[in-house]
């Protein structure tokens, strides 16, 4: 009996010290299955605080472990004590000894600085408002809806100025006909000539018959020589009236109209605001409003001005011009069909007219610079 007792106290002693065997020999089976991870060590100190030198290698483990959507550069990872009711809290902030992310925004260009893309898109902008401005105001004047500024001792003038370019643009074109159609006689002429002056050295019977014609026919076409100098010098100084001066004060005129146009365009929107009512957002509107039609209302009255004096000086050079002109014309055609040659070799050294001598030839490049 008491054998059995013994044996029974030993088997229970032992038992304990097998069970603690065997708990022992299973930890050490999982520590070596599971790998290990410094970051599972977190040496504290007597008090339960972690360690500030494993806090460090800490927080860069499991900064390695996390995804890297988390942005960890903003997230700093602390340790309380455990006598401490935060226990693991992350804390929103710059991780210590990591670089700060700047901060994303819009970008705010300073004043100084000049943006050439800005600067064209405004000119383009003001462009386009003021297209569409002038776009309004014509088509409102041409159904009668608009008013139009109206200065009628000008407009009668450029009227009259329009009218006399047409007229002289038909007196330049028959002249040049003229010319051309002088030029082909003067040609058959010459040909004539020549051709009774061999017939009259072939035929003796008819020698001074066709010798007489061959001097007349060389004397007509040596004198339409002249006259044709006289008319090409006529085409000439009219084409520079017509094409350059006269084309040049209707540039200026155009421009007087545009800035006309302009200048109502801009008055009408400044009447409509002031017909409105005038509060706090309309004020300003205004105020622009009023600044704008100013500028347009002085490069109205510039280009008005402009344009009373080239018609002026215009006027004087045209009526000198044609003066002498047609003086010239004159007495061309009737000492030539006078016969008087004398008269017509006068009247173009009146006018310092050279004649190109037939058969001459063109000068070189190097001579006309």
């Amino acid at each position: 009996m008491s054998e059995h007792s013994s044996e029974s106290t030993t088997l229970d002693e032992s038992h304990p010290a097998a069970e603690e065997v065997q708990s022992d020999s299973e930890e050490g089976a999982m520590a070596q299955e599971s790998p290990k991870n410094s970051a599972a060590e977190i040496p504290v100190t007597s008090n339960g605080q972690l360690e500030d030198s494993h806090e460090h290698s800490f927080n860069r483990d499991l900064k390695r472990s996390l995804p890297v959507g988390l942005g960890l550069s903003e997230t700093k990872i602390t340790s309380h004590g455990f006598d401490s009711t935060k226990e693991g809290v992350i804390e929103a902030g710059p991780f210590p000894g990591g670089r700060a992310q700047q901060k994303s925004g819009p970008v705010v260009l300073a004043d100084e600085v000049k943006n050439p893309a800005m600067e064209k898109l405004e000119l383009v902008r003001k462009w386009s408002l003021n297209t569409y401005k002038c776009t309004r105001q014509i088509i409102s004047e041409k159904l009668g809806r608009g008013s139009r500024t109206v200065d009628l001792e000008l407009e009668a003038q450029i009227d009259i100025l329009r009218d006399n370019k047409k007229k002289y643009e038909n007196i330049l074109r028959l002249a040049q006909t003229l010319s051309t159609q002088l030029f082909q006689m003067v040609h058959t002429q010459r040909q004539l000539g020549d051709a009774f002056a061999d017939l009259s050295l072939k035929s003796l019977e008819l020698h001074e018959e066709f010798g007489y014609n061959a001097d007349t026919q060389k004397l007509l076409a040596k004198n339409g020589e002249t006259l044709l100098g006289a008319i090409n010098f006529f085409i000439a100084s009219v084409n520079t009236l017509v094409n350059k001066t006269i084309e040049d004060t209707l540039l200026t005129v155009k421009q007087y109209e545009s800035a006309r146009i302009e200048y109502d365009a801009y008055r009408t929107d400044l009447e409509e605001l002031n017909l409105g009512p005038r509060d706090a957002s309309t004020l300003p509107k205004i105020e622009q409003s009023q600044q704008l039609f100013q500028v347009h209302k002085e490069k109205y009255d510039k280009m008005r001005n402009d344009v009373s004096i080239k018609l002026k000086f215009l006027e004087e050079n045209k009526v000198k011009v044609l003066h002498n002109q047609l003086v010239l014309f004159h007495n061309a055609i009737a000492a030539y069909f006078a016969g008087n040659q004398k008269q017509l070799e006068q009247t173009l050294k009146q006018f310092h007219i050279k004649l190109k001598t037939p058969g001459a030839d063109a000068p070189s490049w190097l001579e006309e610079q």
